[in-house]
């Protein structure tokens, strides 16, 4: 079976490649360069989780795999401080959808500062750190645990949650 991963982002495909190990499923992965459609720089759980469901739905239709799964980056603002929130979508040729959520810390106020003024994070975080392609490495999550997890872990949640869904939904239909 193929599952199409809606990225090039190499944190994100480890996710998949990670969990659906983790949970014994065997897929044949591909990589697809799906559009989030929403901003570059999501700023709510709302724009987040439309910009997975997005990468998934433009991966299923423009291949010929059986599941796609979307991951989308984001932040968001709760009571004056930005924080960190990802999201991931898994679309299946039956036509079923599932969503997940995942975690979500406090960013500094100079990282708020840059998002305030239109900046990426990932750009940001480069910055920040002094280093380049944070968010294809450890990611701001990575960053601010101290490394104790870092993206592809992060999506990696996000991804057994996907999937655990859609094999309870299999074992009930």
């Amino acid at each position: 079976m193929i599952c199409t991963i809606g990225t090039q982002n190499k944190a994100k495909i480890q996710a998949v490649k990670n969990a659906c190990e983790k949970a014994g499923v065997i897929f044949d992965f591909q990589p697809f360069p799906a559009e989030s459609d929403v901003a570059a720089q999501p700023i709510s759980d709302e724009e987040t989780r439309q910009g997975a469901i997005n990468r998934a739905r433009h991966a299923l239709r423009e291949t010929e795999s059986e599941i796609a799964i979307g991951l989308e980056g984001g932040v968001k603002w709760i009571e004056g401080t930005l924080y960190l929130c990802n999201w991931g979508a898994l679309f299946t040729r039956d036509g079923e959808t599932f969503t997940a959520m995942g975690a979500g810390l406090p960013l500094p106020e100079e990282i708020a500062e840059g998002i305030r003024a239109g900046q990426e994070l990932g750009p940001l975080m480069d910055l920040y750190t002094n280093k380049q392609n944070i968010r294809h490495n450890e990611g701001a999550i990575g960053v601010f645990t101290n490394g104790l997890i870092d993206r592809s872990a992060m999506f990696e949640h996000i991804v057994l949650q996907l999937i655990g869904q859609w094999m309870r939904q299999k074992s009930v239909v």
